[in-house]
């Protein structure tokens, strides 16, 4: 009697078992799902950042910079890019998101 009480809960260990790790499985796998559009997208418009990073140390910017100060400009163009914070609040948490990836290594 005792064996079979054993055996019984050594099966119901190992339905609890295989049915905790069929969970992480269905999680681990929605969640790489979603990731690897998101992951390709952000490996795409790293050429764009880069180019935005460009821009906001030249001296195009610091011209487009003081003519937008100035009211040159006019007063329907979308300026964000700007803005001081603008660009370097991208250039941050682009960073701050490489290095997150790179310590994932």
């Amino acid at each position: 009697m005792n064996q079979k009480k054993n055996m019984e809960h050594s099966k119901e260990t190992q339905i609890r078992r295989i049915t905790y790790y069929e969970q992480l499985l269905d999680e681990a796998s929605a969640v790489l799902k979603a990731f690897e559009p998101a992951l390709e997208a952000y490996q795409k418009i790293q050429p764009k950042i880069a180019e935005l990073d460009r821009y906001y140390g030249s001296p195009e910017w610091r011209k487009d910079f003081e003519a937008s100060k100035e009211g040159k400009l006019p007063k329907d163009l979308p300026c964000g890019v700007l803005s001081e914070d603008g660009i370097d609040h991208l250039l941050e948490d682009n960073r701050e998101l490489l290095a997150q990836l790179n310590s994932l290594e």
